[in-house]
C-alpha cells in the first residue's frame, strides 16, 4: 500500500507507460518506414501496378502507425514539465537543444515528405516521389537519433558541468554532449532492433495472406524482402549487442552489475537464466558458463568486474542503497532480451531459408503460423532492453558514469515535480489507460481494415467497381421511362 503513496515510483510508472506505449508505435514506424521506402523503389523501377499496389498499402500502414506515434509522444514531452520539474530544470541547459533539433529537423523533414506519399504521388515526378519515401524513413530515423542524443546523455553525461550553485548542469561543450560516450553504441543497437521488427512485421503480414491463400504474389514479396531485411539486421545486431554492453560495463558499472546479478566482485559468469536472490544476494541458477560474461566483454575470461557492495562504497556511487536496487527485475529484463534474440535469429534463419529455395515456404504452414506470431519476439525484446537500460541506472536519473564530469548527477527521488501528489499521479494513470486502450483499439481497427482490404491495384480496383455500371444504366433507363 504504501507504493500508492510514493510520488517519486507513480512519477517513474506513469512515465514508464507512455514511453513504453509510445514505444509501440516508433519502432512500427521507422521498421516499416524501410519497407515502404524498398517497395517505392520497386515500384520505381518495375512500374508494375501490383507493385504499386504494394506500396500504397505500406504508406496506409505507415501513416496510421506515424500519426498515433506522434499523439503519443506529445504527452511524454509534456510529462518532463508536469511530473518531472526539478529534473527539467537540471538539464534543461543540455535537453532543450536536442528536443528542439528534432522537432525543427527530423519531423519536419518526415511530415514534409510524407505529405509528398499521400498527396503528390500525380504532381511530382516518380523519381521525387520515391526519393520522398527514402526521406520519410531518413527523418524516422533522424529523430530517433536526437531523442537518444537527449537520453545517452543522460546515461553518460558529457560536455557539461555542475553550476556553481548546484542547482543544473551547463553545457560547456555542444558537440561533446551530443557525441557523447554511449551516443553511438546505442543508436545503431536501437535502429538495428527497430528495422528487425519491421520486417518481422512484414513477414507476418506476407505470412498471414499466405496462410488465408490471398494475394500469393503480394505474400510471397512481402515476406522475401522482410527475410532479407530481418536476417541482415539480425546479424548486425550481434556487433551493435556487444558494442553497446562494452559501453555498460566500461561506464556504467552499477547497471552491469545488476544485469548479471553481481553483488560481490568477480569474474561475472554468463547466465542462460535464472533468478536473483536479492536478499541472499546470490544468483540461483542450475547452469552456468564460468567466465563467459567476461569473455563477451573483454575477450578473455578472467577480467574481475566490481560488485554492487563495492561500487556502494565509493565516492561516485555512495548514494546508492544496494538493499533498494531492482536487482532482479534488470536481471531478468536483460535476459529475457537475449534469449528473444534467439528465436530472432532462429526465426530470420528460417525466412530466408525457406523462402528463397522455390518460395517453399509458400506449402509450410508451420512457418507461416511461426512468422504470423514472429513480431512478438522483437518487440518483447525492445521493451525489454529498455527496462534494462533505463531501470539499470536507478537511483539515478542522471547517471553518474566513470568519464562523466563531477557532480553532474541526479537522483530519481531529487528530480519529481514537488508540487504533484500521490492521488493526481493515481487519476492521470487511470485515465491514461482509458485514453491509450482507446487509441489502441481504433488503430487496431484501422490497420485490420486496411490488412483485411489487402494491396488493390488500379486494374482490380476498376474491376471490382465495373458490374455496378449496368444496374446504374437500367435505373436510368426506367426512370427515363
Amino acid at each position: 500500500m504504501d507504493a500508492l503513496f510514493d510520488v517519486a515510483l507513480l512519477s517513474r510508472i506513469q512515465f514508464a507507460v507512455t514511453v513504453a506505449y509510445h514505444f509501440i508505435f516508433v519502432p512500427l514506424s521507422i521498421g516499416l518506414g524501410l519497407i515502404t521506402a524498398i517497395f517505392a523503389t520497386k515500384y520505381y523501377r518495375s512500374r508494375d501496378e501490383k507493385d504499386g499496389a504494394a506500396m500504397h498499402f505500406w504508406v496506409r500502414i505507415f501513416t496510421a502507425t506515424f500519426a498515433i506515434g506522434v499523439a503519443t509522444g506529445i504527452t511524454m514531452e509534456f510529462s518532463f514539465g508536469t511530473n518531472w520539474a526539478d529534473y527539467s530544470r537540471f538539464v534543461g541547459d543540455i535537453f532543450g537543444a536536442p528536443l528542439a533539433a528534432e522537432a525543427l529537423f527530423a519531423f519536419f523533414l518526415e511530415s514534409v515528405f510524407l505529405g509528398v506519399l499521400l498527396f503528390g504521388e500525380k504532381r511530382v515526378s516518380p523519381k521525387f516521389y520515391t526519393v520522398s519515401a527514402w526521406l520519410v524513413w531518413a527523418g524516422s530515423c533522424l529523430s530517433a537519433l536526437w531523442i537518444l542524443i537527449a537520453n545517452s546523455w543522460m546515461q553518460t553525461p558529457a560536455g557539461a558541468e555542475l553550476a556553481s550553485d548546484g542547482s543544473k548542469a551547463v553545457i560547456t561543450d555542444f558537440l561533446a554532449a551530443a557525441f557523447n560516450p554511449s551516443i553511438l553504441p546505442r543508436y545503431t543497437h536501437v535502429i538495428v532492433a527497430l528495422l528487425i521488427l519491421g520486417a518481422f512485421v512484414s513477414m507476418a503480414v506476407g505470412a498471414w495472406y499466405l496462410l488465408k491463400g490471398k494475394h500469393s504474389d503480394f505474400a510471397m514479396k512481402t515476406v522475401r524482402i522482410g527475410a532479407v531485411v530481418g536476417i541482415v539486421a539480425s546479424c548486425v545486431m550481434i556487433v551493435t549487442a556487444h558494442a553497446s554492453a562494452v559501453e555498460v560495463s566500461e561506464e556504467q558499472p552499477t547497471k552491469l552489475a545488476m544485469m548479471e546479478g553481481m553483488y560481490n566482485d568477480e569474474v561475472p559468469p554468463l547466465y542462460a537464466f535464472g533468478w536473483v536472490d536479492e536478499e541472499s544476494q546470490q544468483v540461483i541458477t542450475p547452469f552456468a558458463i564460468p567466465g563467459g560474461t567476461s569473455f563477451l566483454a573483454t575477450g578473455t575470461w578472467d577480467a574481475e568486474y566490481a560488485g554492487l557492495n563495492s561500487l556502494a562504497e565509493t565516492e561516485k556511487y555512495g548514494e546508492m542503497n544496494v538493499a533498494d536496487m531492482p536487482v532482479n527485475l534488470v536481471f531478468q529484463s536483460y535476459h529475457l532480451m537475449v534469449a528473444m534474440y534467439g528465436l530472432i535469429m532462429l526465426t530470420a534463419i528460417l525466412a530466408i531459408a525457406f523462402s528463397m529455395r522455390g518460395g517453399r515456404i509458400a506449402t509450410m504452414r508451420w512457418l507461416q503460423k511461426l512468422l504470423v506470431v514472429s513480431p512478438l519476439f522483437p518487440f518483447i525484446a525492445i521493451q525489454v532492453g529498455w527496462i534494462t537500460a533505463e531501470v539499470g541506472r536507478q537511483p539515478w536519473v542522471v547517471y553518474p558514469s566513470t568519464s562523466g564530469p563531477d557532480g553532474v548527477s541526479l537522483l530519481t527521488n531529487n528530480a519529481i515535480s514537488q508540487a504533484v501528489s500521490a492521488p493526481e499521479l493515481l487519476l492521470t494513470l487511470a485515465l491514461f489507460a482509458v485514453v491509450y486502450a482507446f487509441l489502441f483499439i481504433g488503430w487496431v481497427r484501422v490497420i485490420s481494415h486496411f490488412i483485411k482490404r489487402g494491396p488493390v491495384d488500379a486494374v482490380a480496383a476498376v474491376e471490382s467497381a465495373a458490374p455496378a455500371a449496368p444496374a446504374a444504366k437500367t435505373c436510368d433507363a426506367k426512370d427515363g421511362e
